[in-house]
Formats: structure tokens, C-alpha cells, sequence
């Protein structure tokens, strides 16, 4: 055989091996896309049959107690009418407490204490660190966007679906602020790092949004100026001391020194009853607010927290306003949701566990108990 006859043949033999490769490949990549098409078809069928869980925005309620929570049954009932587990619980109570089957009756609180909690002291900043450590132990689920600070004496006054739709209504935080020029609770000290033009007073009761929580607990600074910081006792005569609570001061003033104040609405959610003439010492008139006892306990008294949208002095002799007014700024803050016109408060304190149970056996706060608890 001559050799321009073999190259012929062998140029033929390599032309039918690369037909077949490129036979064997297109078939090989027709069976892949046939297969790729076929899962897909399946597990679009699939995804139509089981939609994907998304996980709704949470609200983080942050409670600080003294030791368990005398008020555990009243949370139970506002927590079970949530069935999207829309929310988070937190508690900050003494150093070594446990919420257990011994400590609470409700399977909402058990196991739900923190387990770097502090002494908490009232009057010093202590409870500013409380608050950090509730913060820090909600801040990891992403999900959690609002953060809401609630004491042991404190109720819902509305069901859970209308409180979250309330506070998840808005971008902005409930921080109670105004600007406090009274003598004596600015500490010159704190210039320049806190400037008396940023000074801001109002409720500790807050109700946070995700980024202010952050702002927050990642502040090393301001949480330790002098005023801020008490490692000594309140003196015999108050009237020496500078008049400042610290955790009545914290966040709004950072919140103020952080520049923004166009990110909260300025008011907070909680009620609360300060009775000036309550106290036989006229240096701590004003200090504590009213303790709601079983005799106050009325459906009356209920309606016309809901009713108000202002600070009340006398409990029992409610003022008939419809907005809050700050003299210090001569700003009045009026209560709206979704720009309507709402309800200020979605909480209510101080109440005794007699007076809360009796309230939530009345269907008052509008949440239903499983048993008469008062028995």
C-alpha cells in the first residue's frame, strides 16, 4: 500500500473517531439539560406545593426584674395570640436566678433570664448595663427589629396582633425625649464629650429599632461620663446631689448626641402615673410613680389610659388632653399611627400581680386568660 493511501485512510479512521466523540458529547450534554430540566420541573413543582418559610420581623420584649415575674400569667395570655411567633423574650433579672417550672407558670418565660445579669441598683447606672446585657443577648437573631424595654409591674393594655402592627408601623424608635434645663442635673463635667445643648431627660420605658439598639451597645463612651456612672449611694439630703437618674437620661441623650433625633418619635408607649403628693418626704416627691392596687383595678381605669395621650399627675382624676406638650421646647407631641390619630400607650405600670390578674379576668386588657387566676 502506498503511503498517500494509508494517510488517506488514516485521515478517514481519525474523521469517523471525532463523528463518534461528537455524537457521544451531544448526547451527553442533551441527557444533562434533559435532566437539569426535569429536576427543575421538579423542584418548581415541589416549591408550588411547599411555599418557603419567611421568617417575619420579630419584636424583642426585654423585661428587667427585680427576681421572677409576678405579672408571668398576664404576658402567657398577650403571647398566645401570636401563632407566627413574631416575637423574642428576654429577661434580666437578679445574678443566679433561673425562670423555671418553680418560678413562673407561663412556658413563655422558662429558661428565657440571661445569664450575665447584674445587681441592679434604683437611682444608678446600673440599670443602663442591665439594659446593654438585654440588648446583647437579642441582638444575635437577626430577625428581631424593634426592641422593647417592659418592668416586672408592667401590663399590655391591647392584644399582641394590634401592639406589633403599632410599633411595626413605623421606621422610627419611641424614645422619650425632651430637653432637661432644670439646675443641677447637667454635670459640667460631662462637657465636651456630652454638650448641655444635647442633654435630653424623658422615659426609660423605650422602644428601639435595630439600629439604635446597635448605637447603643456599641457605645463606650457616654455610658461611663460621671452622671451617668453612680458607684456611690444617694445622699441623706438629695438636694446635694445632682438630680440626675441615669438611665432616665441615657438614651435620648445619646440618641440626641448621635444626631438622630429625626429617627424617633419622641414619646414612649408605656403610661405611667406620677402622683406628686403621694410621698411624706418632699425631696422624693415625684420619684416613684403610683402603684396600681386590686381596689384600683377598674375597667374605668383602664379605658382612660387608653383614652389619654398625655402624662397624668392624679390617676384618678385623668386629664382630657389629646397630645403631650414639652415646655422646655415648647413642642407638643401628638399621638398618631399610620398618620391617624392612635392610642399613645400600649402598656401601663405600675400594678400590683392582684390588680393585673383581676384586670385580665375582666377581659380589660383584651386578651383572654385560660383560667380564672385570681382563684
Amino acid at each position: 500500500m502506498s503511503k498517500r493511501k494509508a494517510n488517506t485512510k488514516q485521515k478517514s479512521h481519525h474523521k469517523w473517531r471525532r463523528k463518534i466523540i461528537a455524537v457521544l458529547l451531544l448526547g451527553f450534554c442533551f441527557s444533562t439539560l434533559l435532566l437539569v430540566e426535569t429536576q427543575y420541573s421538579r423542584i418548581k413543582m415541589l416549591a408550588s406545593q411547599y411555599p418557603p418559610t419567611v421568617q417575619k420581623p420579630k419584636i424583642a420584649f426585654l423585661f428587667i426584674a427585680r427576681n421572677r415575674l409576678p405579672l408571668d400569667m398576664v404576658w402567657d395570655a398577650f403571647f398566645q395570640g401570636d401563632i407566627e411567633l413574631r416575637y423574642s423574650i428576654s429577661v434580666h433579672s437578679r445574678p443566679g436566678f433561673i425562670l423555671n417550672k418553680a418560678t413562673t407558670r407561663s412556658v413563655y418565660f422558662l429558661n428565657r433570664q440571661v445569664n450575665n445579669s447584674i445587681q441592679v441598683d434604683w437611682g444608678g447606672a446600673s440599670m443602663i448595663q442591665a439594659e446593654r446585657i438585654l440588648l446583647e443577648a437579642a441582638l444575635p437573631d437577626p430577625s428581631n427589629e424593634r426592641f422593647v424595654f417592659l418592668s416586672d409591674s408592667c401590663i399590655p393594655l391591647y392584644n399582641f396582633s394590634y401592639t406589633y402592627d403599632y410599633i411595626m408601623s413605623t421606621s422610627n424608635s419611641y424614645v422619650d425625649s425632651f430637653a432637661d434645663t432644670k439646675e443641677g442635673r447637667y454635670n459640667p463635667k460631662m462637657h465636651p464629650v456630652v454638650p448641655v445643648h444635647n442633654w435630653r431627660k424623658g422615659s426609660q420605658w423605650v422602644a428601639l429599632t435595630r439600629k439604635h439598639a446597635e448605637i447603643v451597645v456599641q457605645d463606650d463612651i457616654r455610658r461611663s461620663l460621671p452622671e451617668f456612672w453612680r458607684d456611690h449611694p444617694l445622699p441623706v439630703d438629695a438636694s446635694k446631689e445632682h438630680n440626675c437618674i441615669p438611665d432616665e437620661h441615657y438614651v435620648s441623650t445619646l440618641l440626641a448626641q448621635e444626631g438622630l433625633e429625626e429617627e424617633i418619635t419622641r414619646r414612649t408607649l408605656t403610661h405611667t402615673s406620677w402622683d406628686l403628693s403621694s410621698s411624706k418626704d418632699p425631696k422624693r416627691r415625684g420619684w416613684h410613680p403610683v402603684t396600681y392596687k386590686l381596689a384600683d383595678a377598674t375597667l374605668s381605669l383602664i379605658q382612660s389610659i387608653k383614652e389619654l395621650t398625655g402624662p397624668v399627675l392624679n390617676p384618678f382624676d385623668p386629664l382630657d388632653i389629646d397630645n403631650i406638650y414639652f415646655e422646655t421646647e415648647y413642642r407638643r407631641e401628638w399621638c398618631t399611627s399610620k398618620g391617624m390619630p392612635s392610642p399613645c400607650f400600649l402598656f401601663a405600670r405600675k400594678f400590683t400581680r392582684p390588680a393585673a390578674l383581676h384586670l385580665l379576668n375582666m377581659s380589660a386588657l383584651g386578651v383572654t386568660p385560660k383560667q380564672d387566676l385570681n382563684r
